[in-house]
């Protein structure tokens, strides 16, 4: 082992440095100029790159002699923390919980302009205001200057920053710099919103319960799992606990699984607290986050809302997470870094010393377990809040019945008797496109892809065949590409196909398709929602993003085309997954007045999973599924990671992840495999993994560090692409 050296009273930097390996990087202070604090963005040279590092840790020694370091040259940040103790806290642990390299994990956290070496410190957001000679200029009247004139009247009531600047018009900027120079206005830091609080409806015995719960341990660390049916009121609790904690000037970190949700929240928030929540996701443009983050940092903004990424938010003044649909598998991370979203939400919580709310109707396993055993505040909502009975449901036996782009006629009956009585509906169906593959009748051809285990889906509209798995795409053949046959026709249902279906079907009434194809253009999805609530009976297609959390209060009737394969999946999770979507697709229907009715399309009406669901609710469903898991130790009574192996070839894969498992010599875990992924061929890569298993968290971490050393010192780690996946979701 290499020997310590000491730093002759030079202070080393830790620097995580965005790179995929799992150390931290040994440098020296800059030449001239102050050491740079923890936290502090740093340049650095790695080979013959120059990149952004972050300071994390400072040492009197290292086990590199300093004559080989190279020193640090300070980012434009000057001393400036880009990141504060808390977060790099958080942060250690979680590259070691995960297993993943410490410069990918702090890299992940800073916005990405931040992350580049031209990327600079933001300006704080500025507010422009009139200045005296402004006023007096305002009252002489527009003269030959309207445009300018204007623009002082629009500041005349209260100063505006630049995002009510460009909602006010374009080519605003030229003006102010002129109105500047005038002397008339001036540039002033933005001061936080105020609070401007709309009276909300009265809350109900079960939703008072829970905010006075919630609400009563501000300020210390708890877990609260907010167990509400759709349409029970859990936002309006969360704007009440918001509204507590802004009061008391904290700020607020909202986390929601899907862009899609942002908007509606965003609007009543908006009108019900009179400020706007500042927003963070990855389809921003990477000004627009770069100066959320300036904001949240300052404690500039007391509430934040955003996507798995907004996690990372710096915050000032911390008092409160909420994760909304805390369940959704959207939360982890299954690529780069796999974090949870959730686990690291909590873990920030404590290590904040705040509050967590986890919102959901259908509570994951694990959150369950976690309630049930006390470890988390559990409290239900179980009476919808406008006092709305909880949709029927109706199963309706496919066998030996015809259906047309996958709707029985008794289903279709069923649409037609709704529409009538001016009411809408919503068909669910997880599948884009116009049908799953297309086929040749003659000769059996069918259009799967060259690179995936997975057959292309036919996308009529587009003429393509698409890979939803890898994104290839080609034209589809006009006759089949082996017996040349004209025989070439769509097996199965997409939502493109049910689309065309309806619109001949039921002509007289609007469609609308919800799916990723449909509402890619930014506005596309808050139109169409907007259309369907003005209340016109009306058809909705859809998938899983229709299902999350949307309020149509005219939808009474939702059919559930087909989620059979969940019944026979391999994953052991698939059935809860399938509960999940079940019951929160079912949850748009019958909101408002008018009772609502779910109709499930199934082979298997008999299934016992099935009928514990619609008899008793999800809760005991996933009571019994918990008791399942137990018997046979599957999460969360045992801990999981798997070890992910790709390469162009399965022999390689094969050989790595066989001497990756006889390398292993930790008593406290099995390590299982190697298997193929339930997918094995994707995007030209063959996948397979082995997994590891053992009674608790703990000793899944003790056997994972050493054991992973020992696999980076293997001579096939170079020859595949692979990674560990702590508590996976997937396989």
């Amino acid at each position: 082992m290499r020997g310590m050296h000491s730093s002759s009273g030079q202070s080393i930097l830790k620097v995580a440095v965005p790179v995929p390996l799992a150390s931290l990087f040994d440098y020296l202070p800059p030449v001239d100029g102050p050491v740079p604090p923890l936290g502090a963005r740093v340049m650095v040279r790695f080979g013959r790159r120059r990149l952004i590092g972050v300071v994390v840790q400072h040492a009197d020694s290292s086990q590199v002699d300093p004559e080989r370091l190279h020193h640090v040259e300070p980012a434009p940040d000057g001393e400036r923390a880009a990141l504060d103790a808390s977060l790099i806290d958080l942060l250690q642990w979680a590259w070691r919980y995960y297993h993943h390299a410490p410069g990918e994990v702090v890299s992940n956290a800073l916005p990405p302009t931040l992350r580049k070496v031209s990327g600079k410190w933001p300006d704080a957001e500025r507010e422009y205001r009139l200045t005296t000679a402004g006023r007096e200029r305002l009252e002489q009247g527009a003269g030959r200057a309207p445009a300018q004139w204007d623009l002082l009247r629009q500041l005349a009531d209260a100063g505006m920053g630049a995002q009510a600047l460009s909602g006010w018009r374009d080519g605003w900027r030229p003006l102010l710099r002129k109105v500047m120079q005038s002397g008339w206005v001036e540039a002033l830091t933005a001061p936080p919103p105020a609070l401007d609080v709309k009276p909300g409806p009265q809350l109900n015995s079960e939703q008072k319960q829970a905010f006075d719960a919630i609400g009563g341990a501000l300020g210390a660390f708890h877990c609260h799992l907010l167990d509400g049916v759709t349409g029970s009121g859990k936002t309006e609790v969360y704007l009440r606990l918001i509204e507590k904690v802004i009061r008391s000037g904290r700020q607020v970190l909202v986390l929601v699984p899907e862009i899609g949700l942002t908007t509606q929240l965003i609007d009543r928030m908006t009108r019900r607290l009179g400020i706007p929540p500042a927003v963070s996701h990855s389809a921003l443009a990477e000004g627009e986050r770069t100066a959320v983050w300036e904001r949240a940092q300052r404690g500039a903004t007391p509430l934040m809302l955003g996507t798995r990424s907004a996690l990372f938010l710096p915050l000032r003044a911390p008092g409160l997470i909420i994760m909304d649909e805390s369940h959704d598998p959207s939360f982890k991370q299954q690529d780069g870094f796999r974090f949870s979203a959730r686990d690291v939400a909590v873990k920030r919580a404590a290590m904040l010393d705040i509050p967590i709310v986890l919102g959901t109707a259908t509570p994951s396993l694990e959150t369950l377990h976690n309630a049930s055993s006390g470890k988390y505040h559990w409290h239900r909502l179980r009476r919808r809040a406008t006092g709305a009975a909880q949709p029927s449901w109706r199963v309706l036996d496919l066998k030996q019945q015809s259906v047309t782009a996958g709707l029985s006629e008794r289903a279709l009956d069923l649409m037609g008797e709704t529409l009538g009585r001016g009411e809408q509906v919503l068909v669910f169906l997880n599948r884009r496109g116009y049908a799953p593959v297309l086929l040749c009748h003659d000769c059996g051809w069918h259009g799967a892809c060259h690179r995936c285990d997975a057959n292309m889906t036919w996308h009529r509209g587009e003429r393509s065949l698409v890979c939803h798995h890898c994104g290839h795409r080609k034209a589809v053949p006009r006759f089949c590409p082996e017996c040349r046959a004209d025989a070439l026709q769509g097996a199965g249902a997409g939502t493109e196909q049910l689309e065309s279906f309806l619109e001949r079907r039921f002509s007289s009434f609007p469609l609308y398709r919800f799916d990723r194809d449909a509402v890619r253009r930014k506005g596309v999805f808050e139109q169409l929602a907007q259309e369907v609530r003005n209340g016109r009976p009306a058809i909705l297609i859809g998938t899983q993003m229709l299902a999350k959390g949307h309020h149509f209060p005219r939808v009474t009737l939702v059919v559930i085309v087909d989620l059979d394969q969940a019944l026979y999946s391999a994953d052991f999770r698939a059935m809860e997954r399938m509960g999940q979507v079940m019951i929160q697709v079912a949850g748009r229907s019958g909101r408002a007045e008018q009772p609502g009715e779910v109709i499930l399309q199934t082979h298997h009406p008999d299934h016992p999973m099935l009928d514990l669901l619609f008899r008793e609710g999800y809760e005991r469903f996933a009571l019994s599924m918990l008791e399942e898991r137990r018997m046979v130790s599957l999460p969360p009574y045992s801990a999981q990671a798997t070890l992910r192996a790709e390469a162009a070839s399965r022999d390689a894969v094969q050989t790595f992840l066989v001497d990756a498992r006889k390398a292993y010599q930790g008593p406290g875990a099995h390590v299982h495999g190697p298997f193929p992924a339930l997918m094995e061929r994707r995007g030209g890569r063959v996948r397979w993994y082995l997994l590891v298993q053992a009674s608790s968290r703990g000793r899944l971490q003790a056997s994972l560090a050493p054991w992973l050393d020992a696999i980076r010192r293997l001579r096939g780690a170079r020859n595949v692409r692979w990674a560990v996946d702590v508590d996976p979701q997937d396989f």
